[in-house]
């Protein structure tokens, strides 16, 4: 490898450590949020009986609404007009919805069918997601404004994903919390009393980036972009939404992103169910409260190594560019998930906190390096369009990372039923399905990065390539 030609930081685009770490507070409560609803659809399954398939549908079709919905605020965000931004007054207002509404979510009814627990949580689900969409959609696109510098808007992404961390740190230790024959009556209880701490902490943590945060978008570097030079702007309306819509999917390089984002997101998620029960049922054989306890301590050593990858991944990126950064971070991934094979086994269970370090470099590069790279996509995207469009970017890109995770629980809880596991033979599981729960933990995140590594290979934007774009928009919003 060859080392990249470099630019300094200049001091004004520069982010004080303090303003990254209350942008990162709105990674935690963001993945705070998606932790525990994918965390805790496993009390449906085991603690009230429900059809793991039907439970895959449940984290899967609330999802699809969000093919609106995120676009739609994004495109909301780019024209909202207030005295106090285009972002800050959803964050604000978001974060207090979603808190609300998650916790009464999870007040889950007991003594029902499957049939109205079902509807029950699909209704609600829609709901959360509305609120959750309005919270998210804005604070990203604030990310991708607060600078202009190529590798300051790296370090910005490394400090929110490493804030956004401790939310995976926590999540593992949820099952554990909401089975405790110590504090609860039952799993179900427990769900509703960790669903109220989450609605508080949301609430309380997810207003401060609106509250302290300054958007870029008021000064003239942001805004004079908004109209296309010599031309009038076009109004606001449905038509300008689908006309914005259609021209951001046909962004080739934005489009590179999102296809290798959902695949090593998929990859990971899709099998994220099935890792919980090998470990229960194969590597403990049926002992779920050992299994739950070892599974809580692998998400820990998941979480902490992600946190170093992190920081990894941004040096990696600034010594050899984003493009082969994200080769080696997922490469070394692709490593990790070999080797569960080996490692998960019952005479020696401890080995299963190996392989995780390694998987660790999958996710933790991902989320460190991509958004940094959409955030260039924004200004070629200026470049091409004359328009800034961060919330529209920002809304798809998130809606495809979701929409991964809902077709990933989906197919999971239908994968889950083909491999033969029955919940009701409890440790009697078939040796098929122990195999078949151990094969797919392994083979589908490999194919899935892999194929990633060959997409992001066409991805044209380096540390040159965004340096002569900026120079460029520079000029052009100087003459206007």
């Amino acid at each position: 490898m060859t080392t990249n030609t470099h630019y300094q930081t200049a001091p004004e685009d520069r982010i004080s450590i303090v303003q990254k770490f209350i942008y990162g507070l709105g990674a935690l409560t963001n993945n705070l949020l998606g932790a525990a609803i994918g965390t805790m659809l496993i009390v449906l399954n085991l603690g009230l009986g429900m059809n793991p398939a039907l439970v895959g549908l449940l984290a899967s079709l609330p999802r699809l609404t969000d093919a609106i919905t995120d676009p739609l605020m994004g495109y909301i965000s780019d024209r909202t007009k207030s005295r106090w931004g285009r972002r800050r007054p959803y964050i604000f207002g978001g974060a207090i919805v979603a808190g609300i509404i998650f916790t009464l979510l999870w007040q889950l009814p007991t003594g029902q069918s499957e049939s109205f627990v079902f509807w029950y949580f699909l209704i609600g689900s829609v709901i959360f997601y509305l609120a959750y969409t309005v919270y998210a959609t804005p604070w990203v696109a604030l990310g991708y404004e607060l600078t202009p510098d190529y590798h300051e808007r790296t370090r910005v992404m490394a400090v929110q994903n490493f804030m956004g961390q401790f939310a995976w740190l926590i999540a593992p230790w949820f099952l554990w919390f909401m089975q405790s024959e110590t504090f609860f009556d039952d799993m179900v209880s427990g769900a509703g009393w960790l669903a109220l701490l989450i609605g508080i902490f949301t609430i309380c943590v997810g207003i401060l980036p609106a509250i302290f945060l300054t958007e870029r978008n008021n000064n003239k570097q942001s805004t004079v972009a908004n109209t296309t030079p010599n031309t009038e702007q076009k109004p606001a309306g449905i038509k300008d939404f689908f006309r914005g819509f259609a021209i951001t999917l046909k962004f080739k390089p934005f489009l590179y992103l999102c296809a290798a984002t959902f695949l090593v997101f998929n990859g990971f998620m899709l099998v994220s169910s099935f890792q919980t029960y090998v470990i229960i049922y194969y590597v403990f054989g049926g002992d779920q409260s050992l299994g739950a306890e070892y599974a809580g301590w692998s998400g820990t050593v998941s979480a902490i190594a992600t946190f170093c990858v992190i920081f990894i991944s941004s040096k990696l990126s600034t010594m050899y560019g984003k493009r082969k950064a994200f080769f080696i971070t997922t490469g070394i991934s692709i490593l990790g998930f070999a080797l569960k094979w080996f490692c998960y086994t019952p005479e020696q269970p401890l080995l299963m906190l190996i392989p995780p370090v390694l998987i660790a470099f999958g996710l933790g590069g991902l989320f460190t390096l991509m958004p940094s790279m959409v955030a260039d996509v924004c200004d070629y995207d200026e470049l091409k369009t004359n328009q800034r469009r961060e919330g529209m970017f920002g809304s798809i890109y998130w809606w495809v990372v979701k929409l991964g995770m809902a077709l990933a629980l989906a197919a999971g809880g239908f994968l889950l039923n083909a491999t033969g596991f029955d919940v009701a033979l409890a440790e009697q599981q078939t040796e098929q399905a122990i195999f078949l729960m151990r094969l797919f933990d392994v083979v589908f995140p490999m194919l899935a990065s892999a194929l990633a590594i060959f997409l992001v290979m066409k991805y044209p934007i380096d540390e040159e390539f965004a340096h002569d774009v900026r120079t460029e928009l520079e000029q052009r919003r100087g003459s206007n």
